[in-house]
């Protein structure tokens, strides 16, 4: 096996298909996880890789940085990269306001649902 430092770790698109109600079953899964279907997918081929039974790993533990905050910076910037392309794979046509509306309304419900979840377990104060 290669060192560390001779693995690409640069990103790039693959494609697959499968039957609609498969994608439909991931989507599911992933939404439940709080992931893009990206990540979920790249998750399950990692664990299935490891020879893993269990859940998927968190999209933390799969990312290959040296640091925390390199770590969370790259997992914000795949995470949008995924849901660009995850709404492109839906609607190819997209305008940029559509396209801006598709990753921000994503983002701005996990906020509130993340801070509607906080609040009820009593970790944060929000008005």
């Amino acid at each position: 096996m290669s060192s560390e430092q001779e693995v690409d770790t640069s990103r790039t698109v693959v494609q697959t298909y499968v039957p609609a109600y498969q994608r439909a079953e991931w989507d599911e899964q992933a939404e439940e996880l709080g992931m893009s279907r990206s990540e979920f997918v790249r998750t399950m081929v990692q664990a299935g890789r490891r020879g893993d039974g269990g859940d998927p790993v968190a999209p933390q533990q799969a990312d290959d940085s040296n640091s925390p905050e390199d770590g969370a910076a790259a997992a914000a910037e795949s995470g949008i990269r995924d849901r660009i392309v995850d709404a492109l794979e839906d609607e190819p046509a997209l305008s940029w306001d559509e396209l801006r509306e598709a990753v921000a309304g994503d983002i701005e419900q996990q906020i509130e649902d993340a801070l509607s979840d906080l609040q009820d377990a009593g970790r944060v104060r929000h008005s």
